[in-house]
């Protein structure tokens, strides 16, 4: 993992929380306890600040920033999709942003909220509570069910349970001909 310190300004990491080598934290960021930070992810803090929540996922290339002097705020347990982008924005508890999704400066997504793959949340927007998105510009579609809300619960344990247990205890890195079969 890459954590940089940048003006002064270094990350502080929760217990249990898992980096991957590949994924880079800059600057004023917080990750809280039992997060999981993905390969290629980028959670950049050199104008403001990020805040990150307990026992959330951000999955692999996932883009997060702040403008300056201002703050990204993301809650626990919450779940960002492989290749999205947070800016500036604040993202509620157990809220669920799709694969390759954009939440733009000064959105809100609330508790529970879901934005769905690709989907783009413009500058401003608010998604209220256990409410789905979906679309570009991204709309409200459905509420979330309690099944679909059990069934995330679930999902939610699994990326704690990779950043607490299973990477640090089994990843490692091999080289080009340990691959090689024999």
């Amino acid at each position: 993992m890459a954590l940089y310190e940048f003006e002064n300004k270094k990350p502080r990491i929760g217990n249990g929380t898992f980096i991957f080598p590949s994924a880079d934290v800059i600057g004023d960021v917080i990750l809280g306890d039992n997060c999981y930070i993905g390969p290629g992810a980028r959670i950049r803090a050199d104008y403001g600040s990020i805040r990150i929540g307990s026992d959330t996922a951000i999955e692999e290339n996932v883009v997060i920033h702040a403008r300056p002097n201002e703050r990204t705020v993301i809650g626990n347990s919450v779940t960002i999709g492989h290749g999205a982008i947070i800016h500036n924005a604040i993202i509620h508890d157990w809220a669920i942003i799709g694969m390759g999704a954009i939440v733009s400066d000064y959105a809100e997504i609330g508790e529970w909220g879901v934005v769905a793959e690709g989907a783009v949340v413009k500058n401003k927007t608010k998604i209220p509570k256990k409410a789905i998105a979906v679309g570009v510009p991204a709309k409200i579609v459905a509420e979330i069910t309690p099944d679909y809300k059990t069934q995330w619960t679930e999902y939610k344990k699994i990326y704690v349970d990779l950043a607490r247990t299973r990477f640090p205890s089994s990843l490692k890195k091999v080289g080009l001909s340990e691959t090689k079969e024999k």
